[in-house]
């Protein structure tokens, strides 16, 4: 059964950096856009970047400079590098695997995932 367990989520200060990261098993990897949601309470999942089979990147404007995606096709790992963090970036943060073979499209909602991690919190104090 597929499955995508996060890590490396925490507390950092105001302009510090984290790199959570998103390991996948049970199923092909290379072949399937991932992304990064996060989600604070009371409000819905946001779109936060993607990164497509062939490594196209998009990103939300609210870390575009700041946050970049990346994935290790050999470790069924997606990565999400966070600097100069803001307190604002304080939520739960989430990968997805896309549920189309070699998507590269609505890579924003978040309707159009297969499989969803657990959620690691992401604490940015001021």
């Amino acid at each position: 059964q597929a499955q995508l367990v996060e890590s490396g989520g925490g507390l950092v200060q105001a302009g510090g950096s984290l790199r959570p990261s998103c390991a996948y098993s049970g199923g092909t990897f290379s072949d399937y856009a991932m992304a990064w949601f996060r989600q604070t309470p009371g409000k819905e999942r946001e779109f936060v970047a993607s990164i497509t089979w062939s490594t196209i990147t998009d990103y939300a404007d609210s870390v575009k400079g700041r946050f970049t995606i990346s994935r290790d096709n050999a470790k069924n790992t997606v990565y999400l590098q966070m600097n100069s963090l803001e307190p604002e970036d304080t939520a739960v943060y989430y990968c997805a695997l896309d549920a189309n073979y070699r998507g590269s499209y609505y890579l924003r909602d978040p309707t159009g995932y297969a499989y969803w991690g657990q959620g690691t919190q992401v604490t940015v104090s001021s």
